[in-house]
């Protein structure tokens, strides 16, 4: 038991300083294995405050694409998945989204499928674990927001869901 705690200060420690080198390199991510422990932490950029303001004002069209303009050289920003239609499921927990259960399986979903709720729409993996996004309600996918194999952060949107 002593060893276990003194296992948890030590990750706890090496977690701080995991932290202090993100805001020191301005990184995303940093990972470190030490035998079987892996430790990762990531962060989300807040460069851009563009989501804030599309979700404060949807409405005007003449502020959308100038707002959407600036982020333009972050194909993956949230400012330009806030301004389409549609229900956004988002990550529960940063990791790497899979859209197929295995590379020579077709993907869980396509943009245009009809989907129940509780239907996986892909996997998000976190510390080796695979962990599937489900269909928060029936709908329709209008788009598929990330890449396999891609890195997601806690909150970004994965899939647009329409009714």
């Amino acid at each position: 038991m002593a060893d276990d705690k003194k296992h948890a200060e030590i990750d706890a420690a090496l977690v701080r300083q995991l932290a202090e080198i993100l805001n020191e390199t301005d990184l995303t991510e940093v990972e470190v294995e030490r035998g079987e422990l892996r430790i990762r932490v990531a962060r989300e950029i807040t460069v851009n405050a563009a989501p804030v303001q599309y979700a404060a004002a949807p409405a005007p069209v003449a502020a959308a694409p100038a707002a959407a303009a600036a982020p333009a050289a972050m194909p993956s920003d949230p400012a330009t998945i806030v301004a389409r239609a549609g229900e956004e499921v988002k990550s529960p927990m940063v990791g790497t989204a899979y859209l197929q259960p295995s590379p020579e399986a077709p993907a869980f979903v396509q943009p245009g499928d009809k989907v129940k709720k509780g239907q996986t729409l892909l996997i998000v993996e976190a510390m080796k674990t695979m962990n599937p996004i489900q269909a928060p309600r029936d709908g329709v996918v209008a788009d598929i927001l990330v890449g396999d194999a891609q890195p997601v952060e806690f909150g970004e949107a994965l899939v647009l869901l329409e009714a």
